[in-house]
């Protein structure tokens, strides 16, 4: 503020020494004193220098002073209607019931989600539906209690349409490879054919039918990543 200060001051004195020399040179002449253009220039010289004084200069230029007060540590307070940052929003997992459990009343997206829900019932901390257009196979990925990453693709089909080889091929080129999973289950309402569990065996592809998926469903077995040839493999 000082230096402002005396540029104004410095400003105004040669605009008066300058309007003196107008002033001798005229009475010299003859002439008489010319007193609007004397005050004319004395009143743009006291407008230069208050505009002078009433400028801060900033960072980048000349900033007016603002009269906001100062917040913490010097520094200015922002203004009170300052949005703030949103929060992102938690996923919760799948809800758990009678109806979210109920394989039947839904249809195949529908399916997807409760086998989701019986992954969290039984202990999944992170479960996730993923099943769509090009989901490569897997319908629902979870993650169990001690870290094991259990890819699962969902059949909703009917009695008389069984999951064959062919479907259990396109999984096996993808589970393990693609979702790198720990456990590999496909689950169905139905049942699979002989070829399709033999290629399942043999590529350690948990098999989970109707009557099985009905028992897990009832708690009356173990979740299928819990089976001691799937606890083999992920030790493995």
């Amino acid at each position: 503020m000082g230096r402002d200060v005396v540029l104004a001051v410095g400003l105004v004195g040669i605009c008066i020494g300058g309007a003196a020399v107008f002033v001798k040179a005229a009475v010299e002449t003859g002439g008489g004193v010319p007193v609007l253009p004397i005050a004319t220039v004395l009143l743009l010289a006291a407008g230069v220098a208050l505009a002078r004084w009433s400028i801060v200069p900033g960072p980048y230029g000349s900033t007016l002073r603002r009269s906001v007060p100062p917040g913490p540590m010097g520094l200015d307070a922002p203004p009170p209607c300052a949005p703030s940052a949103a929060e992102p929003e938690a996923v919760g997992l799948p809800e758990v019931d009678s109806n979210a459990l109920d394989h039947t009343a839904v249809d195949a997206d529908g399916f997807e989600h409760t086998v989701a829900a019986l992954c969290a019932r039984d202990g999944c901390p992170q479960v996730e539906v993923v099943g769509g257009a090009g989901d490569l196979g897997a319908d629902v990925i979870a993650t169990t209690a001690d870290g094991l990453r259990v890819v699962i693709q969902c059949k909703h089909y009917g009695e008389g349409n069984r999951v064959g080889s062919q479907d259990l091929q396109r999984f096996g080129g993808t589970c393990f490879a693609v979702h790198e999973a720990d456990v590999a289950i496909v689950v169905t309402t139905s049942d699979f054919t002989a070829p399709a569990t033999e290629y399942a065996a043999a590529c350690d592809i948990v098999c989970v039918d109707g009557d099985g998926l009905a028992a897990w469903t009832e708690s009356l077995t173990p979740p299928p990543w819990d089976a001691p040839a799937t606890a083999a493999r992920a030790e493995g």
